[in-house]
């Protein structure tokens, strides 16, 4: 259990940092989404290619992690649309419930994982993410927009824009090339991916904005609960 807090406690104290920097409007109230960009787009996906481009492939334990992940996600989505049906909710509160539920952050995900287990730890999460981003994406678009019809392609846009999902797929296929990483290109992929995590949870504590929640207390409580109880199960 120490060692579980010593483990964590730094992340959670960058989210505060993140959150105090931003009320004292340091550096600046426009800084925090110019970084939230940065990190989107350039740095967090250094950090998956990278990942994945070092990643054991042939890791007998990435089948039944893959087969836990996915049926996981399953099975909780197969309680949101029961839930759904016994609540009658409408595809807003469907759509919330779902992305609540289903998502994650993923920062402070893989800065908990890197922490606890290291490099091995951060590599295997890299490929989990690979498989849940494109899951997650697709059924959150699905929840959003089901009532109104959804087609295949607003399915599959989001997957094929987003930078981490190609992150994700440019590593794994630069891995099976058997290559390496070139002329200093590891390098300097490890220097964009080191200051990603800091600075996610950074943007993380920025964006808490915890007085617009006092409406939504009930609903959070419960997306809370299934979250950290259901889930886990």
């Amino acid at each position: 259990m120490i060692d579980l807090l010593l483990a964590l406690w730094p992340l959670f104290a960058m989210i505060v940092a993140g959150y105090w920097l931003r009320l004292r409007e340091f550096p600046s109230e426009a800084f925090w989404p110019g970084a939230e960009r940065l990190n989107y787009f350039i740095l967090f996906p250094a950090l998956l290619f990278s990942s994945l481009a070092r990643a054991p492939l042939n890791n007998p334990a990435l089948p039944r992690l893959a087969l836990a992940v996915l049926l996981g996600l399953g099975i909780a989505w197969l309680a949101l649309l029961l839930l759904r049906r016994l609540r009658g909710w409408p595809a807003g509160r469907f759509g919330a419930f779902t992305q609540g539920i289903l998502r994650f952050n993923t920062y402070l995900g893989l800065a908990a994982v890197g922490s606890l287990f290291g490099q091995e730890g951060l590599t295997l999460a890299a490929l989990m993410l690979a498989l849940m981003v494109p899951t997650v994406n697709v059924l959150s678009v699905w929840s959003l927009t089901a009532e109104r019809g959804v087609s295949a392609r607003s399915l599959l846009l989001p997957i094929i824009k987003n930078p981490l999902i190609l992150a994700c797929v440019g590593g794994a296929l630069f891995n099976l090339t058997g290559i390496g990483l070139p002329g200093g290109t590891d390098r300097l992929l490890s220097l964009l991916a080191a200051a990603s995590l800091p600075l996610g949870l950074l943007c993380v504590g920025a964006a808490l904005k915890p007085e617009q929640l006092s409406g939504e207390i009930p609903a959070l409580g419960w997306n809370s609960a299934l979250r950290l109880l259901a889930m886990p199960l």
